[in-house]
């Protein structure tokens, strides 16, 4: 069927208005009408090319939230009418042990909601910005915030469960003295589930302007830190340090308030390597130094059912899709709080 969607042609194309093609459901099928997608820092990477292997036309987008309007004959969870949402992944093999834990997005042939192989036209998945999408039932997820806060529940399905997961692995609750590195679309996620979980949250940011606004999200305490005093007043005191910054970086002065025992874990994804850590500084402590990759589907929902039972949603501005390029670039200068959500009834305007 042909479906009305915002991408580009070329890595050197603003987005624009395209028909693309969408499968009728198969059998084990979701069809789902769109009602807003999030604005992801990948989304901008993939579609101008910053990272290898755009495939084009590329149609970004894997914060998807909507409601169903069919299904396959054999799908058993879902049905017309419910509210669901698609994250990062769409599809994975289903044999290795990865997808055997609930891992999938460990897979080595997992399959990105854009720019993943597939039989559909054109070959490739086209993701979010568009009117409507289908998707295997197995990566559908059930939303179960109430309908008002659909908009702000759609960054959940990237920044959100992005935070959430190392969060759950490295076991962040009450008693413990968790870092949050970055207050923008990742970083004001993560402040908010390590407070929900019970932590102390100690939010790190380079702008002396977002104290009050760290504070809001629900950080105890919050350091500058270009602040020198600030930052060795904090030495060997954490638990777990959740680094947000997609931008390269010295990795070393976060890593030194790691107790001993401690970890740091990357979810920033930035194009250039970060400087340090210092070999002695992981000896000396025993600190570990890790990455972690969005969530597999288990946890995916589970991370869902945890924001809804807490009230927990992402300070987002709504933009209609004539608004992207323009977002895009003021996401690039740091001009959002925190996530840029697109309406998805304005693909067809």
């Amino acid at each position: 069927m042909t479906t009305k969607a915002y991408g580009a042609h070329a890595a050197d194309l603003p987005l624009g208005p395209l028909n693309i093609t969408r499968r009728a459901p198969g059998a084990e099928d979701v069809q789902i009408e769109i009602a807003y997608c999030g604005i992801c820092h990948s989304d901008l990477h993939q579609v101008r090319s910053e990272w290898a292997g755009t495939l084009y036309p590329c149609v970004p987008g894997h914060e998807i939230v909507g409601r169903v309007s069919a299904v396959g004959s054999r799908v058993t969870g879902f049905a017309a009418g419910d509210l669901v949402g698609v994250g990062c992944l769409v599809d994975s093999c289903q044999h290795c042990a990865e997808c055997a834990d609930g891992l999938e997005n460990y897979c080595d042939h997992a399959v990105g909601t854009y720019n993943g192989p597939t039989p559909d036209a054109p070959g490739h998945t086209l993701g979010g910005y568009s009117e409507r999408i289908v998707v295997h039932q197995r990566f559908v997820l059930r939303i179960r915030h109430p309908e008002a806060q659909l908009a702000a529940v759609a960054p959940l399905l990237c920044a959100g469960i992005t935070t959430y997961s190392p969060l759950r692995h490295w076991r962040v609750g009450p008693g413990h003295k968790v870092g949050v590195v970055g207050i923008g679309g990742l970083g004001h996620m993560g402040v908010k589930l390590a407070h929900a979980l019970g932590a102390h949250v100690v939010a790190f940011t380079t702008s002396e302007g977002k104290r009050e606004a760290a504070k809001a999200l629900g950080a105890n305490e919050v350091v500058v830190s270009k602040n020198a005093g600030e930052m060795a007043a904090h030495v060997k005191s954490f638990d777990f340090i959740l680094n947000t910054v997609a931008a390269a970086h010295d990795l070393d002065p976060f890593f030194v308030l790691l107790k001993r025992d401690g970890a740091m874990a990357l979810v920033g994804a930035p194009p250039t390597p970060h400087t340090g850590p210092l070999a002695f500084n992981f000896i000396m402590k025993r600190r570990s130094l890790a990455g972690s990759l969005i969530g597999g589907l288990p946890e995916t929902q589970e991370m869902l059912d945890f924001c809804a039972q807490h009230g927990i949603v992402a300070d987002i501005e709504l933009i209609r899709a004539g608004q992207i390029n323009a977002a895009y670039e003021r996401m690039l200068a740091g001009d959002v709080k925190y996530r840029f959500v697109i309406d998805a009834g304005s693909f067809g305007a």
